[in-house]
């Protein structure tokens, strides 16, 4: 079960936390109105929510984040590192975005007893390839769902797989519109399924 940041319809905290294995994100802000079983945070590793997070008692505290037996760092310290050139001239107001911050988590899951997952940059580039199909509009990064849903479904791949919480609306630097698409074209194909909302299609899942 991976659980969005968006809205969870009434009763759905019961079937998350039946889940065999549930991933959240970042401030784990699900947890609750979306159940409480949480065995892995995906987290945004560089810039600004990495700081936030690292520097943050009450993250580090959080009954969701203290449960996760995993952290899973969804940005390649690599990948970053290379696009930090390129963005200073395309959007230079975003001068801290490639600041990785990947070490602190290793020592955070190191001090915790929890193990690190880096999600390497071949899937951030798979996923980049999947979404050309679909013409998004210029974007910076996919969002962090989308190379959680890739990282599950390359790595998991007889794994029933459901998505809940994912609105795919956020940051305009995010192709939304095509992860929608891209998330639906998994769905189509039986790899993925939606709890609840407009599309709950039952077979295996993808998220």
């Amino acid at each position: 079960m991976i659980v969005g940041n968006g809205d969870i319809e009434e009763g759905g905290a019961g079937i998350i936390d039946a889940a065999d294995f549930v991933i959240r994100f970042n401030d784990c802000r699900s947890y609750g109105a979306g159940g409480s079983r949480t065995d892995a945070v995906a987290v945004c590793n560089t810039g600004r929510p990495a700081k936030a997070m690292l520097g943050s008692r009450e993250w580090r505290a959080h009954p969701g984040v203290v449960s996760a037996g995993e952290i899973w760092s969804v940005r390649d310290p690599e990948k970053f590192a290379a696009m930090r050139a390129p963005l200073a001239v395309s959007h230079p107001e975003l001068d801290d975005f490639c600041d990785d911050y990947t070490d602190e988590f290793s020592v955070f899951c190191a001090d915790t007893g929890k193990k690190h997952v880096v999600i390497g940059k071949a899937v951030h580039e798979s996923v980049d390839a999947s979404l050309s199909a679909f013409s998004p509009s210029p974007y910076v990064v996919p969002s962090s769902g989308m190379i959680v849903i890739a990282e599950v479904l390359n790595t998991y791949a007889e794994a029933e797989v459901t998505l809940v919480g994912f609105g795919h609306v956020g940051w305009e630097l995010h192709p939304f519109a095509a992860e929608r698409q891209l998330v639906d074209s998994h769905i189509a194909a039986g790899r993925l399924k939606r709890f609840g909302g407009e599309t709950l299609v039952s077979s295996s899942q993808g998220a």
